[in-house]
């Protein structure tokens, strides 16, 4: 019996939260309720009840199978039999959702919600049929054009291809060219290795595989993992990136399962992809070891490992996928990394190539949970080393020393290991010296990627400095030189923003910044050495006086910016840095003023910050960047496919964004060069700190311009989930009180928006806020709360008999913050006018409600007093016991001086409205002396 009644009040519990819009904490309230039950009525209801939950939750599948086992229990249950049609639908099965739907009409023929929905659906099923039978032919008429070697006519070929990948992006249309045996056809298209028609192909198969795993798992079967390889690592650049989107999209249709597949009535089949999956790798890593593969399909292959081995979160436990590739194909990404451009026998790279090969290793180890995995990976780095190091002579040494330069850019751990290993550092010294500018080139750059590691860096200062000094002033190269000037810049930045620890003679850093720029201005220099005058001044903008001269010299700006939208996107994080450091967007916390008296006490070192660095200065250098171009390179910045833009890469670029909004006026400007379309991206991927300042910059856009231009079109609803980010408890008072004023104004737009909200989960949250007691956040939770409650599930919530909602809002009308009382009162009166129940529960929430409208409609504010008066008429109207209490009250008194007030017309005639229901409700007499 106690087990009987803890699964009602489960079910109770489920209704009232699905009520309340929360539909996967009533699943789960559902679910424990069924766990608990035994009698078979009481299942199917629980069943059914689900089925609705999985449906707000669209999770189609599982909705079909709750209210199916729901009919089982009850064929005339017509609830289960109409929810069920409705994830039919979805699913594609509209001849059964049809026939559920008959039931329905059977069961209850005059009702009209059935009889609608089966006309809607006998319509849709009507155009399916009618098209599906146009396709048939149209499939085998694309075909015919694209394979006809007699056809000349490149306008119609081209359209014929068009129109098949359009087809193959609807799930109807890919079905369709599947069962024509358009995989075979495809193929053929392949075959002809003819640019144009291999896309036709390669961008239609994506569509079949977009989704669906048996669809993926029949392709690559038929096509087999070595000919897409061979066709990643074509010359053509776009045949191989389409091939790399296809494999990309086969990845996640492999991994994530049957998200389309049509399987009727029966379960579906669980297909093990775990060997199509690791077929696939195995081939991508030998593509990156393979001479005769092009360089941008190795570029392609290494991006597509990057984004499908690792796991997308530390949550997911299962790391085996990175475990494999670390065992199976290390050597063969360190093949890449290794590379000497221009030495006999190396492999053809891009300026991308071993920069996408340092990311992917430094992926890899972090994938890594245990000092076993780690220790296993140190190994085979320390062997690969090892092989070229000893007994190849001096080409050896380099891919040694180039291996080490491509670990420290990536994985530091694995990079210092190695730098430790015997006699590489006395060669990378040696080398530093050589006459021959490819050799000297690798050992100064491995010098200058082992100059910031904590390991070496007082070893280099002793014994590298003087060197590099010697190379900066001797060398006949600018390349050598310009290499040889970022090794000194960063030694002499090791202080980094501390005024008083400055590593180089008054004036060196400033002669070393100027060269810098004049490096970068030069275009002469070809774009991967220019790109070394960037990383430069990423180390020397750690000084103001540096900052302040760069931000002056705008010709030096724009050459930063032409770099940052070049091809070579290695120039990503030292760009984000230069303008990090500009515009001082890194964090830095004021020291606490009595540890600053215990260090100058205990005469320890105390960190002094630049005259140059006091806000007035970074505020001008901020407007110097706009002038000069910054959103427009940040915006291409964020646009770049390559692994370059790594995680931590985002997070500058989204301090920087963050940094040019400060001021309202700059908004503007900075949304109309595309800052407002760049920060989405960066506010919904990244590390959480990029996240979060991308998310505090969309909602200083949304405060202060008007969203709907700020954000055209669906953009505007992409922002609401960084928004809703910023209101999580971890978040500081400024973020949350930023991210509810920024809600507000999204919540004030449309209706679309505010169920975008809700969907979000935020209106709990905006609840919690509205106790802060921080005033302005409370403030701003009530005007949120306020806009969201023009949503009739946010009225709901209200109207729940066990919420102290109403209450809340009703003292908050009484409090002194007029602001705060302007909000609680407009929401009194939206929801009074709206809900005759509330205006009965009004008297019931608190003793004190009438003292709180009278003090309203007494307020020395009109927009007070016009609030209040529409609260009192809807209150008036509602109910004869409330209204015989407003009467017998000095609220009558007070009616009716309003009644008469010319000056506030609005007041008046609701005042004047009230007193007219006190009459027809025989309360009061009708005033001869009123109109």
């Amino acid at each position: 019996m106690e087990e009987a009644v803890t699964a009602g009040q489960l079910r109770e519990r489920g209704n009232a939260l699905f009520q309340a819009g929360d539909h996967a904490a009533a699943l789960a309230a559902y679910t424990q309720a069924l766990s608990l039950c035994d009698g078979e009525p009481e299942r199917a209801v629980l069943h059914r009840n689900r089925a609705a939950c999985y449906l707000k939750l669209e999770d189609y599948a599982k909705a079909e199978a709750d209210a199916s086992k729901a009919i089982e229990a009850d064929g005339r249950d017509m609830k289960a039999l109409f929810r069920r049609s409705q994830a039919l639908q979805k699913l594609g099965r509209l001849d059964q959702a049809v026939s559920d739907l008959q039931r329905c009409v059977s069961l209850e023929p005059k009702n009209k919600a059935f009889q609608e929905a089966l006309r809607a659906l006998g319509s849709s099923m009507h155009e399916k049929m009618k098209t599906m039978s146009c396709t048939d032919s149209k499939v085998a008429q694309m075909f015919q054009i694209l394979l006809d070697p007699e056809e000349k006519d490149a306008d119609k070929k081209q359209k014929a291809a068009q129109n098949l990948i359009v087809l193959a992006r609807e799930e109807a249309g890919a079905e369709k060219i599947f069962q024509s045996d358009g995989v075979r056809l495809l193929t053929q298209l392949l075959n002809t290795v003819k640019a144009d028609l291999m896309l036709a192909a390669l961008r239609t198969l994506v569509g079949l595989c977009s989704g669906h795993r048996s669809r993926t798992m029949a392709i690559l079967a038929e096509l087999g993992a070595p000919r897409l390889s061979a066709v990643l690592g074509v010359e053509h650049e776009q045949v191989s990136l389409a091939a790399c989107n296809l494999l990309h999209v086969m990845f996640d249709s492999l991994k994530e399962g049957l998200q389309k597949d049509f399987r009727g009535k029966e379960d579906a089949v669980v297909l093990d992809s775990s060997k199509d999956l690791k077929l696939l790798i195995k081939h991508l890593l030998e593509l990156l070891a393979l001479e005769g593969a092009s360089a941008h399909g190795r570029d392609n292959a290494l991006n597509l490992l990057i984004k499908v081995v690792p796991r997308k979160s530390p949550k997911e436990t299962n790391n085996s996928m990175s475990l494999w590739v670390i065992d199976q194909g290390l050597k063969k990404i360190l093949e890449v990394g290794s590379t000497v451009c221009g030495t006999p026998g190396s492999l053809p790279v891009t300026e991308n190539s071993r920069m996408s090969a340092s990311v992917l290793l430094s992926k890899l180890y972090d994938d890594l949970k245990c000092d076993a995995e780690r220790e296993n990976f140190h190994h085979l780095c320390e062997d690969y080393v090892r092989s070229w190091f000893e007994g190849h002579e001096l080409a050896g040494k380099l891919r040694a020393i180039q291996t080490v330069s491509c670990l420290l850019q990536g994985p530091l751990d694995a990079g210092n290991r190695v730098l430790e290993l015997e006699g590489i550092m006395d060669s990378v010294l040696s080398l530093c010296a050589s006459v021959c500018e490819a050799h000297q080139l690798v050992a100064v750059e491995a010098l200058i990627h082992a100059a910031d590691k904590a390991k070496r860096a007082s070893f280099i200062t002793a014994n590298g400095v003087s060197l590099l000094k010697e190379i900066y002033k001797h060398s006949e190269r600018d390349s050598i030189r310009i290499r040889a000037l970022v090794g000194l810049c960063k030694l002499g930045s090791a202080g980094g923003t501390d005024f008083s620890m400055k590593q180089f003679a008054e004036g060196s850093t400033m002669k070393l910044a100027k060269q810098c720029r004049k490096w970068l201005c030069n275009e002469t220099i070809d774009v991967g050495t220019r790109r070394w005058a960037v990383e430069g001044l990423a180390y020397l903008t750690f000084d103001a006086d540096v900052k302040e001269e760069f931000v002056e010299d705008k010709a030096a700006m724009q050459a930063m910016f032409y770099l940052a939208k070049s091809e070579d996107r290695s120039v990503l994080y030292a760009v984000a840095s230069t303008l990090v450091n500009c515009t001082n967007s890194y964090d830095h916390e004021e020291p606490d003023p009595q540890m600053l008296e215990l260090a100058k006490y205990a005469k320890q070192h105390i960190p002094e910050q630049h005259p140059k660095d006091k806000p007035d200065f970074v505020k001008r250098r901020v407007r110097k960047l706009l002038t000069a171009g910054v959103v427009s390179a940040l915006a291409c910045m964020v646009k770049s496919e390559n692994p370059a833009l790594t995680n931590s890469c985002r997070e500058l670029i989204s301090r920087v964004f963050l940094a040019l909004v400060e001021e309202a006026e700059d908004r503007g400007g900075v949304v109309a060069q595309g800052g407002g379309k760049a920060l989405i991206p960066l506010s919904l991927e990244g590390t959480e700190v990029g996240q979060t300042k991308a998310a505090q910059a969309l909602a200083k856009i949304t405060i202060t311009s008007n969203p709907e231009m700020a954000f055209p079109g669906e953009r505007i609803y992409e922002v609401v989930r960084p928004l809703v980010s910023l209101l999580h408890l971890q978040r500081t008072g400024l973020e949350n009180f930023e991210g509810l004023m920024a809600l507000t104004n999204l919540a004030g737009i449309s209706e679309r928006l505010r169920q975008k909200i809700l969907k979000e989960k935020a209106v709990p949250m905006i609840e919690g806020y509205m106790f802060e007691e921080h005033e302005l956040i409370r403030l701003a939770a009530t005007e949120c709360m306020c806009n969201m409650a023009m949503s009739k599930e946010v009225q709901e919530l209200f109207l729940a008999e066990d919420s102290d909602r109403l209450k809340l809002m009703v003292l908050y009308s009484g409090e002194e913050d007029e602001r705060l009382r302007r909000a609680a009162s407009g929401t009194l009166a939206m929801l009074t006018a709206l809900h005759p129940a509330i205006c009965k529960r009004i008297p019931q929430v608190t003793v004190h409600w009438l003292e709180i409208l009278q003090a309203l409609l007494l307020s020395p504010s009109t927009e007070l007093q016009h609030r209040g008066a529409v609260v009192v008429m809807n209150m008036m109207a509602a109910e004869r016991e409330v209204a015989e209490q407003l009467m017998a009250s000095e609220m009558l008194e007070i009616l009716s001086v309003l009644a008469k007030d010319k000056d506030k017309p609005r007041v008046a005639q609701a005042a004047k409205e009230s007193l007219a229901q006190a009459v027809a409700s025989g309360l009061i007499k009708p005033n001869p002396s009123q109109d």
